[in-house]
């Protein structure tokens, strides 16, 4: 079979379109056929050097496809279903994995970061990792929503626990997360204020239902939420750029506000003011991933069909640097979907 992979961290240049073995199912396995894979900023951050991930490595959390093969073992599928991916994996032994707190889990891993990834012909995976594919969707669609919408329903639902009629402000509303965010967010009875850096991603962020958009290149965006919300803030704030966008999202954010952060695309090391933490009651949250039950609710919204995923565009395995280059730019309002042949 092909896969991308790499065998060191750098640029573009160390992805590699190569030939492996086809792998063969373990007991509890099963084989699938990936039929189309999904990109995140994760994807970047491996090939540039993560610490502590395995060489060489498959790259890719998402993939959609056929089971084409079963180890002995399985119980829940059959060869020719058609079925999505969940990325993470738990040791399903601690404490946490047994209360129900699998993101607490201490061997808590992602596809393509602690091992084989998605960006392969063929994948065996624990079929405690497989979910039927929503019938009403496509294979590229259906790629398109597992880790993102894990992650933000973790950010929004586990750890800021969000309530009807909150203000959310959502940065990045083109990316992955940002585009889940704003779903998730509206989909539990919140108002939505999100930002954008060109009138396509402006038009986008309206269209899954923002209530009030901003350039965050062209805009005063701490003067303009004052003013929106009558100079209280918002009550939660998805923040997943970190040096650029932190000093800000600190001004906006309400008293009893809550800052929940999955991300540091622009650099970790940030300020804070505690006097304006404590006297304002607000509180910073980390969250990471997600656990099985948050992929089960996301999946109950995707049939519900409360939100959706949006696909950018599609690469072909072959074109892996090119699909890299082109979300390293930030030019995509969506998710960016690789196919093999």
């Amino acid at each position: 079979m092909q896969a991308i992979r790499i065998h060191k961290h750098g640029g573009i240049e160390v992805l590699n379109y190569e030939s492996l073995p086809t792998p063969k199912p373990k007991e509890n396995e099963v084989i699938i056929q990936i039929r189309a894979a999904a990109m995140n900023h994760l994807d970047i951050w491996v090939r540039r050097g993560v610490p502590g991930v395995p060489l060489p490595m498959i790259l890719g959390s998402d993939g959609a496809g056929i089971i084409t093969e079963i180890g002995d073992k399985v119980t829940k599928f059959n060869i020719n279903d058609e079925v999505c991916i969940q990325p993470l994996t738990y040791c399903d032994k601690c404490d946490y994995c047994i209360n129900g707190m699998q993101n607490y889990c201490h061997k808590i891993g992602i596809l393509g970061e602690t091992q084989d990834g998605t960006f392969c012909e063929y994948m065996a995976i624990s079929e405690s990792n497989v979910y039927p594919k929503p019938s009403h969707l496509s294979f590229e669609e259906t790629a398109a929503f597992p880790l993102t919408a894990q992650t933000a329903y973790s950010m929004l639902v586990r750890r800021a626990k969000i309530q009807v009629g909150e203000t959310v402000f959502v940065w990045g509303a083109g990316s992955g997360v940002g585009t889940m965010a704003i779903q998730i967010a509206k989909a539990k009875g919140c108002n939505v204020i999100a930002t954008a850096g060109s009138e396509k991603k402006i038009n986008h962020a309206k269209d899954l239902g923002a209530d009030f958009v901003l350039d965050h290149y062209n805009q005063n965006i701490v003067n303009q939420v004052k003013e929106y919300t009558d100079g209280f803030g918002v009550d939660v704030i998805i923040e997943h750029v970190g040096e650029a966008t932190w000093e800000k999202s600190m001004k906006i954010l309400g008293k009893g506000g809550r800052l929940v952060t999955c991300g540091a695309t622009t650099g970790p090391k940030v300020n804070i003011d505690i006097r304006h933490l404590f006297s304002k009651q607000q509180s910073i949250m980390g969250s990471t991933m997600g656990d099985s039950a948050a992929f089960d609710e996301c999946l109950s919204l995707i049939l519900d069909k409360k939100i959706k995923p949006i696909i950018d565009r599609s690469f072909s395995f072959e074109k892996i640097r090119d699909a890299h280059d082109y979300l390293e730019n930030s030019s995509h309002v969506g998710k960016v979907i690789l196919l093999p042949k």
